[in-house]
């Protein structure tokens, strides 16, 4: 009797029903696999995305924009109206009518950087140096450093303006206890800087304190362990041990505050009064900043004050080339 074979379920030749090798699964884990590939991929960009967005909005358009209008006559009432003019505009700041003011501008710009960052970085290094030493109330002290760098622009240099006044000011009246005459601060082109810088240095001074301080903590103590048994003084550890471990922060703090110095406006605006949009009434502190919004909102030549804004904008760059210089010079040394 002939038996009857059920069939098999891996076909009639014992092969197993797979599915070929070039077969890709489907369905829900498909996609949820490329969910996960595209979550991966595209979430850091998404994260980022509104950080690029504002900066094209408020940063790269408005730097664009500005080198555009450097190269036409443009007038603060009519700016749909925009005759091209190509380097004109250069030409008359380095130049041609209005030269005089721009290299005084300049001069000004780099005396004042200079009256205000040196005096600035030397007191705060002093005063981190003393803060790095255990001494009492010294969280009292931090916060204390901190409070002019969170006053505004606008009510120091109010505050400073009835300081350097020429009539009942208490800078006069200090002088007066040495038998000195009053000065007229506001109108000599020395003694209004002194006063400006004296601003600056004021609300900074800390700020910069503060970062060198954080800077020292980070110094190790073996070094001035070390130091000590070799017979070094307190000034001589400051000197060979603390001021080469901060070379980097120091670099850091100098280029900041001659960008700073670059850009100052709000102090010498306000300091001047009525006169401030000029400089003074002989323009004796009148900085790059304060030429660029003379220029465009009372002169109404935006054009030339995209100009001016321009110029500054390179010599920044002209900053931080220095700074990458000396940065690679000082890696290379270590």
């Amino acid at each position: 009797m002939a038996s009857t074979t059920a069939p098999s379920r891996n076909g009639p030749a014992g092969r197993q029903d797979t599915p070929p090798p070039h077969a890709h699964p489907s369905g829900p884990s498909v996609r949820r696999s490329r969910l996960h590939r595209w979550d991966t991929k595209g979430t850091p960009y998404a994260l980022v995305a509104p950080f690029f967005l504002v900066f094209a909005a408020f940063g790269l358009f408005p730097l664009l924009y500005t080198g555009w209008l450097s190269f036409h006559r443009v007038s603060l009432y009519n700016v749909d109206r925009a005759e091209w003019v190509g380097l004109r505009n250069y030409t008359d700041l380095f130049t041609g009518q209005v030269s005089h003011y721009f290299w005084n501008a300049l001069l000004n710009t780099f005396t004042l950087g200079v009256l205000s960052t040196v005096p600035q970085l030397l007191m705060a290094l002093g005063l981190a140096h003393l803060l790095n030493y255990r001494l009492r109330a010294r969280g009292f002290l931090r916060t204390a450093l901190l409070a002019p760098y969170a006053a505004s622009v606008a009510a120091a240099t109010l505050v400073f303006a009835l300081i350097f006044s020429p009539e009942g000011g208490m800078a006069n009246w200090f002088l007066g206890l040495f038998g000195a005459g009053p000065v007229h601060w506001e109108a000599g082109r020395l003694s209004s800087q002194f006063a400006i810088s004296v601003i600056v240095t004021w609300r900074w001074t800390g700020y910069n304190a503060l970062i060198y301080l954080a800077a020292m903590q980070a110094v190790p103590r073996e070094l001035y362990e070390a130091a000590a048994l070799d017979g070094a003084s307190r000034w001589q550890q400051f000197l060979h041990v603390t001021v080469p471990a901060l070379k980097p922060t120091i670099l850091f703090t100098v280029i900041v505050s001659t960008i700073g110095a670059t850009q100052l406006f709000g102090e010498p605006y306000l300091f001047g009064g009525q006169s401030g949009h000029q400089g003074g009434t002989d323009h004796q502190y009148e900085t790059l900043g304060i030429l660029m919004y003379d220029q465009g909102f009372h002169s109404s030549m935006l054009g030339r004050a995209s100009a001016v804004a321009w110029i500054m904008f390179g010599l920044l760059l002209l900053i931080g080339l220095v700074n990458a210089l000396i940065t690679r010079r000082l890696r290379a040394s270590q």
